[in-house]
């Protein structure tokens, strides 16, 4: 699996995702807030919320971990 960060406009992630080699199985999408102060659904507008809640499910949560630049770039045993 290779994982992509695709920048651009909506049409040019599309074309890039549509042009990518094999089957793409998930995407994560972060969508700037619209500067227009009408609620969008009847939300509220100055509601504070984790955008990355949604990703709970997937992430890994475990403690006393080194996620240092050079922890994560040098080979542990078995690599």
């Amino acid at each position: 699996m290779t994982a992509s960060v695709l920048t651009g406009s909506k049409q040019q992630i599309a074309q890039k995702v549509a042009s990518l080699e094999g089957d793409v199985r998930k995407a994560i999408v972060c969508v700037e807030e619209s500067t227009d102060p009408r609620p969008v659904g009847g939300g509220d507008t100055h509601a504070t919320e984790d955008i990355f809640a949604e990703m709970d499910p997937h992430l890994v949560h475990v403690g006393n971990v080194d996620d240092s630049r050079e922890a994560l770039y040098t080979r542990q045993d078995g690599e």
